[in-house]
């Protein structure tokens, strides 16, 4: 196994292109508290913590991709004959039990920085860690039962920037979850363009996304209700004044959601090689549109 030599290829094969899926919502949950902590709402603010915070999520992040990748590879899901990212088990550069250690290690890294936050900060942590595990070494057996998109949206929409928003606080500041919810919605839109790509080969190797239950048809209907669902609740948390009006500038990235929904629009089940980068575009978006509300977050507080 050459490739296993390589430092370039133990980057690759943990699929780092993934990351903003897991950085941005906890960017969001940091910024949000940056937010309220200078319009005087919330006081007491550690912000080693918020940092440590964004790294044990992308580390938690890069753990599930290693022991997806394994996962994949022994069930016939991942082939030679598959569209989009790399995967180089199927190529023949790594041994899959390899993989499958590199990820435990890195998960053990996680948990080792969450039990750091868990004794300095509360108890709350606990449940943070136990979805964090969960997500990690069991998300292949949700999605292979059609479940993959509603765990991805707990864990990656919702409980990252709440988390991160507790060990800057110690405090549970629910607001946060309307607030991550627009990229949390995002994530998930690169799961299904995935999941809505591969169903062929899915299908193939006996499991069963949601993207296969819905048809060509019926996911095309749901990414694009994803993307343009986050704009909207932007606008119920402005309405609402748990974000600045500000946070409009999200907007900005109205366009390439636009791009990528008339791409996916245009798959069909005899062409789904049309959208095999759909889900780096997509997680693309989810850069650009949670840079933004960062950004807005912070600024608003200075105007």
């Amino acid at each position: 196994m050459d490739g296993e030599g390589k430092v370039i290829n133990w980057i690759k094969v943990a699929h780092p292109w993934a990351i903003p899926a897991s950085a941005s919502p906890a960017l969001i949950g940091f910024t949000y508290v940056f937010y309220l902590s200078q319009t005087g709402d919330i006081e007491g603010m550690n912000w080693n913590f918020g940092l440590l915070g964004i790294l044990g999520a992308i580390i938690f992040h890069l753990a599930g991709n290693l022991i997806s990748e394994y996962h994949d590879y022994v069930s016939g899901v991942d082939i030679k004959e598959k569209t989009g990212p790399e995967r180089l088990i199927v190529q023949g550069l790594f041994k899959p039990k390899t993989v499958l250690y590199y990820g435990y290690v890195v998960l053990t890294i996680g948990v080792l920085l969450g039990i750091y936050l868990l004794v300095n900060t509360g108890l709350p942590m606990l449940a943070f860690g136990f979805i964090g595990i969960i997500s990690s070494t069991l998300y292949h057996r949700f999605k292979y039962v059609a479940l993959g998109d509603l765990v991805i949206f707990i864990s990656y929409g919702m409980a990252i920037a709440l988390g991160v928003a507790y060990v800057m606080t110690r405090q549970m500041i629910w607001s946060t979850l309307l607030v991550v919810a627009p990229t949390g919605l995002l994530v998930v839109a690169i799961l299904h363009a995935n999941n809505t790509r591969d169903m062929l080969q899915d299908k193939a190797a006996g499991i069963r996304t949601q993207a296969m239950r819905l048809g060509v048809e019926g996911s095309q209907v749901v990414y694009q209700t994803l993307l343009l669902l986050a704009y909207l609740l932007v606008a119920v948390a402005v309405l609402l004044g748990i974000l600045a009006p500000l946070t409009f500038v999200t907007l900005l990235s109205f366009p390439l959601a636009m791009r990528n929904i008339k791409l996916m629009k245009r798959a069909t089940l005899e062409d789904l090689g049309i959208i095999r980068f759909l889900d780096t575009d997509t997680a693309k978006l989810v850069l650009l549109f949670s840079l933004l509300l960062a950004v807005a977050n912070i600024v608003a507080t200075f105007l």
